[in-house]
């Protein structure tokens, strides 16, 4: 059987299933990594007898530098291939990386983000998505927490008697704060001293 490489492609993104498996707890959201989506695929490009493979190259746009990630299906036996290209942006700085672990992580935000488009993986649902949170609200009860210590906010009673949901009592935070992040009350303390 002689198939051409767009008919092996099309198979597979009609099988594959690419579970989000981790978790942000800060965030309280699952979402799939690169390692997800290439252990997922791994099965059914045997079967199709298709060999992926994906590079990177670095590129500077004016003072920012991006990560363009290629991924690639070729056929084993007749060398058509298919190939998809996705970027992203290295941060200038992130507390904690070194350089390279700065390009490594915009390395696999974009190699992650190739291989969806190569094998059609949905990204509705994904975590970057705004679209996700939005479908993911009425799904589970969002987390609210503080955006300085990660705790989550409480239900509250005032004064009055009048009993505040967490998702109030952090609307509420978010309003009172100065650049639109809420905090609990003893992180908002510590910012105003």
């Amino acid at each position: 059987m002689n198939t051409n490489i767009r008919a092996k492609l099309a198979a597979i993104q009609q099988v594959l299933k690419a579970p989000k498996g981790q978790y942000n707890d800060y965030g309280g959201f699952a979402y799939r990594s690169c390692e997800d989506i290439i252990e997922a695929v791994k099965p059914h490009l045997a079967e199709q007898g298709v060999l992926l493979t994906m590079s990177d190259r670095v590129e500077a746009v004016g003072d920012r530098v991006y990560v363009a990630a290629t991924a690639t299906v070729t056929d084993i036996e007749t060398g058509e291939a298919v190939s998809v290209s996705a970027y992203a942006r290295e941060a200038a700085v992130k507390k904690g990386m070194d350089d390279s672990q700065i390009t490594g992580t915009a390395s696999s935000y974009a190699r992650k983000y190739a291989l969806s488009g190569l094998f059609a993986i949905d990204d509705t649902k994904d975590a970057d998505t705004n679209a996700y949170r939005a479908q993911t609200t009425a799904d589970k009860p969002q987390q609210y927490v503080c955006a300085s210590c990660g705790k989550p906010f409480t239900a509250y009673t005032t004064r009055k008697g009048k009993t505040m949901t967490p998702a109030q009592v952090y609307a509420f935070a978010r309003q009172k704060s100065s650049d639109g992040l809420a905090r609990c009350k003893a992180c908002a303390d510590m910012r105003t001293r």
